[in-house]
């Protein structure tokens, strides 16, 4: 059985709606990580950075939440949450499932830290920047690959909704509002609420 190792208040809020959107059998694994369960020598043998979310599956092993929405998405197609390899919506839906960690994320960090780094060499270009690209894909709607959800929208609509709604380190716009709002209707994303509120 699938085991997902996850903690209240953290990104494990990704995974947990993944894996309650794929209506996959899986076990959670609580993993508490202010005692620092997730730097204990067997929790390090499913992911050496000791972080929360990982995944082990079997044999595999995996850590990163758009890895393990990008392992799941691809291992169980039945749950139709990724474009088939010959699908061409496949090279937009790997674009926008990693833009989360790497342009969302930095950026977040830039806008918390105050952080002055050169758009030329950030990887990320600028905070602005970032909410200016995701704003015009959003007015799109009603999901990133227009009407099919997918993991992506999982791993985007987790970071909006830390970004916008619950820390609000980011200036509300409609098509954040509108897009947050349409995830947080769906029946996974309330289960893995009430799972991560205990």
């Amino acid at each position: 059985m699938i085991q997902l190792y996850w903690s209240p208040r953290s990104r494990s809020f990704t995974c947990l709606w993944l894996m309650e959107e794929t209506g996959l059998p899986y076990e959670r694994v609580l993993t508490d990580i202010s005692t620092g369960a997730q730097k204990a020598p067997e929790f390090l043998k499913i992911n050496p950075m000791g972080k929360v979310p990982a995944l082990k599956d079997g044999d595999v092993a995996l850590g990163e939440a758009a890895a393990i929405c990008a392992y799941i998405a691809d291992r169980y197609p039945e749950t139709r949450l990724a474009p088939t390899l010959a699908d061409p919506k496949r090279a937009r839906y790997l674009q926008w499932l990693f833009f989360a960690p790497s342009c969302i994320e930095p950026a977040l960090i830039q806008i918390f830290t105050k952080l002055e780094v050169p758009a030329s060499t950030a990887a990320w270009g600028t905070a602005s920047q970032v909410f200016d690209v995701l704003d015009t894909e959003l007015q799109k709607g009603p999901w990133i690959l227009g009407e099919d959800f997918s993991a992506a929208d999982i791993v985007i609509g987790s970071g909006l909704n830390y970004a916008v709604r619950l820390f609000k380190m980011v200036p509300s716009r409609p098509s954040f509002e509108a897009y947050i709002a349409r995830c947080a209707a769906r029946p996974a994303f309330q289960r893995a609420e009430k799972i991560a509120a205990g």
